[in-house]
């Protein structure tokens, strides 16, 4: 055998070594990839919030993982993502992880943007400063707004000079933990902007002049919201103040004194809260009070926009929940009596 013939022999077997430890290798570590990414992970709790930031590289979001006590090793989750082909497909937002959780599964989690979704409810009813309180209380907020002033959140939410009552819609909102509660405000408050437009534009030809712009329709559905929470009455309180809105008769609705009265309202409405001057008292006032005492909703919108076609002047709660109407001042009265008085 020539020397070249032997050199080229033992170059052969040592190729043939080296392919062989090379698939040893790759199948060794192929399996420790696999027991690794199937393998439930113990969490530094049993339920972890964890934030991945926007714009986050592979290693970047490894780090936030760790970092937020969930340990995943970040050579090994580098070495996944690009294997599964998703380390472009990473999403930022709050997640929620339990313990027990594999890598592999977190993988997926996070490529499909699966995020942890909480809510915020706004109630029909409820005026600003109610709203203030229920978004501020809300743990899963950052509270940006919690050093403003009104007139500083409509500012911020791009609406300034404008006062805020009545201009947020009342819905459930969802959001991903650690989003600043400016994020709810604006929402709301384009919702109320969209809707309000979505009912003036659809409005009844026969609204009087009182009713000439979008914001005296907010009024009015904010009394009408506060008048009754029954959907087959609102169109006919809606009338109601309608009706006296065209006679120029003064509408006399006690949530609207209430309003106007503050933190002075003892919860109970007495005969001197009617005499007592504010620019809501609607019985010492004509016409609309100056700004909407609440937030309404859509059914409010659409009965201040279409009234019933009704020619009561009055109504009177029968107490149960549902109201007596009447056209004129000697059926109201004999109402009152019966209901109110018990006569």
């Amino acid at each position: 055998m020539s020397v070249f013939t032997h050199l080229f022999s033992r170059a052969r077997r040592v190729v043939v070594v080296l392919v062989v430890l090379v698939l040893v290798l790759g199948a060794a570590g192929g399996g420790i990839l696999y027991v690794w990414a199937n393998r439930p992970m113990p969490l530094a709790q049993k339920e972890l919030d964890v934030t991945i930031r926007p714009r986050s590289s592979l290693r970047a979001v490894a780090l936030q993982l760790n970092q937020a006590g969930v340990p995943v090793n970040r050579l090994l989750f580098e070495v996944l993502t690009r294997f599964a082909r998703l380390s472009t497909a990473l999403k930022s937002g709050n997640y929620a992880f339990e313990t027990g959780i594999t890598p592999y599964e977190l993988l997926l989690k996070v490529a499909r943007g699966d995020v942890n979704q909480y809510v915020v409810t706004i109630i029909e009813g409820w005026d600003f400063a109610r709203m203030r309180a229920e978004i501020g209380q809300n743990g899963h907020l950052k509270h940006d707004t919690a050093a403003m002033s009104d007139a500083q959140l409509m500012t911020a939410i791009g609406a300034p000079g404008l006062l805020p009552e009545g201009r947020f819609f009342p819905d459930t909102y969802l959001f991903p933990g650690a989003t600043s509660d400016l994020d709810i405000y604006r929402r709301a408050y384009r919702a109320a902007q969209q809707r309000l437009a979505e009912f003036w534009q659809a409005r009844s030809p026969t609204l009087p002049a009182a009713l000439a712009q979008p914001y005296d329709v907010l009024i009015l559905a904010s009394l009408v919201e506060k008048e009754t929470g029954k959907s087959a009455e609102r169109a006919r309180v809606a009338a109601v103040f309608v009706n006296r809105l065209r006679i120029g008769m003064p509408l006399q609705t006690d949530p609207s004194v209430v309003y106007g009265l503050g933190t002075t309202f003892s919860g109970r409405l007495r005969k001197k809260d009617l005499t007592t001057d504010t620019p809501y008292n609607t019985y010492l006032h004509n016409g609309l009070p100056p700004t909407p005492i609440a937030l309404p909703g859509a059914a409010a919108l659409e009965a201040a926009t279409h009234p019933a076609a009704s020619p009561s002047l009055y109504f009177v709660a029968r107490g149960d929940g549902s109201s007596e109407f009447s056209s004129t001042l000697t059926d109201h009265n004999r109402a009152v009596d019966r209901y109110q008085r018990g006569k």
